[in-house]
């Protein structure tokens, strides 16, 4: 702990210019980013598929998939631009002492007393500034959905039903988020300067209590879960997780297909109570046995305890986020290279430090994606080991041409970018062979162009 005061001592320098630093790394990252983007950009306009799926895919639905990519690509750039433009005027304009200062001058106006504290101030601010940058990226959201998404077919939507969902995850997040904000910065006001230990304890048990929470009360308000009728799959499936010892308790289909043609699989729960959510769309488009081998590869990473790890690395993250967070909470310069002269909120110095960290953050996420890749081949050989060879690779290759996924990558785009291996490498991986298809007849009519979004297996 002494050696955390010495640091945030250390980097406490009047005229220190951390707003520089910070535009300039937010600079460098949108170029760096850009320069990744139009290296695959070049990858998106090659006219002939990768080798490994010449066999696999035809040319028509490649070409989609291209200018699905294109698209995509095309609409990062304005995106990105966009979010680049609103964080440097919110940093050269001083929006965030300007509207703590608004909210302040509120506070003290329309609240009653025994309201008018740093945490009350907190949420005003907070869930003020939250709906500003909402609505500022309502042009974006809706671009994306109703006309990217829609022109290739992807997008299930309504306006009502988005309008909706909107309206749904902003009261959300204001229950969910005012009692954990307000916990958030009691905590750091009453421990001292030893906080960190107790946030991290905080951290955990939020993330207990959302992996318990969420299926019964979050994802009810989206999206309805109904079991898994009886038939071949669920035998299947039930096969499997009693093979694999898989703690097994619920078994539900998902309507995906509600607002786009998605194919997923995933579960959830603790340690003891796992549940296993099918979408309607991935039932829909593949056979009994492509479902199972998905399945197979993501009960895979259990098996070999990804989840665990991952979950592990998180926790790691958590302490080490909030341990530095510690050496900077009392950073005057930070405040004031950015408008804070008096009052030193915070919850902006969250914010601020969370700038501060962003290029440590972004080294953290390419390793994060190496190790992802990894466990993705893992848990294809995985299921390799189970039997499921052929399935797997079936369904990776139907998958992709639903979703339109990307065929082939820039390799520094992909290491940067991508937490999943692209198709032709985990066609590799699991030694599959165009062969393999034409000597079956039930692949005849895989090779349609219907098209779903979604993570990829």
């Amino acid at each position: 702990m002494d050696l955390l005061q010495r640091f945030g001592q250390y980097l406490d320098r009047p005229g220190f210019p951390w707003k520089k630093l910070i535009i300039g790394f937010q600079i460098f990252q949108y170029a760096f980013e850009g320069f990744l983007s139009l290296r695959q950009y070049k990858i998106l306009q090659q006219p002939k598929p990768p080798k490994t799926l010449e066999g696999e895919i035809k040319q028509e639905t490649f070409d989609k998939s291209q200018a699905y990519g294109r698209a995509k690509a095309q609409f990062g750039f304005v995106s990105g631009l966009y979010s680049q433009l609103q964080n440097f005027a919110t940093i050269y304009y001083d929006v965030l002492p300007k509207l703590w200062d608004l909210t302040g001058i509120w506070l003290y106006r329309y609240s009653p007393k025994g309201f008018t504290g740093e945490i009350t101030h907190t949420l005003i601010f907070f869930f003020t500034y939250n709906l500003i940058t909402t609505t500022i990226n309502l042009p974006v959201s809706y671009y994306s959905t109703f006309v990217l998404e829609a022109k290739f077919g992807f997008n299930k939507s309504t306006v009502t039903l988005w309008v909706t969902d909107l309206f749904k995850g902003q009261a959300l997040g204001i229950a969910l988020g005012a009692p954990l904000l307000s916990a958030f910065l009691a905590i750091i006001q009453k421990t001292g300067n030893s906080f960190f230990y107790y946030l991290f304890l905080f951290g955990i048990a939020v993330q207990l209590f959302a992996i318990t929470i969420y299926p019964i009360a979050i994802l009810p308000l989206f999206n309805k879960l109904s079991p898994l009728e009886e038939g071949a799959l669920k035998t299947g499936v039930e096969g499997l997780a009693k093979r694999l010892e898989f703690p097994l308790n619920n078994l539900f289909v998902i309507d995906g297909s509600k607002r786009s043609a998605h194919s997923n699989a995933y579960f959830y729960g603790l340690p003891w109570k796992k549940h296993i959510v099918i979408y309607d769309t991935l039932i829909e488009k593949s056979e009994t046995e492509e479902v199972v081998a998905v399945l197979s590869h993501e009960l895979g990473h259990w098996s070999l305890s990804h989840t665990t790890k991952l979950f592990g690395i998180a926790q790691i993250h958590m302490f080490y986020i909030f341990a530095l967070f510690s050496a900077f909470i009392n950073n005057r310069s930070l405040y004031r290279s950015f408008g804070f002269h008096k009052q030193f909120p915070i919850i902006i110095g969250f914010i601020l430090f969370s700038e501060a960290l962003a290029p440590m953050d972004t080294v953290v996420k390419l390793l994060m994606n190496i190790l992802s890749r990894k466990f993705e081949f893992e848990a294809d050989e995985f299921a390799v080991r189970l039997g499921y060879s052929t399935e797997l690779a079936k369904s990776l290759i139907k998958l992709q041409i639903q979703n339109l996924s990307t065929m082939d990558a820039d390799w520094m785009y992909a290491s940067y970018h991508f937490s999943h291996p692209i198709l032709p490498e985990r066609l590799g991986a699991l030694g599959w062979s165009s062969r393999e298809k034409k000597a079956d007849p039930r692949t005849a009519d895989d090779d349609k162009s219907s098209v779903a979004t979604g993570r990829e297996l």
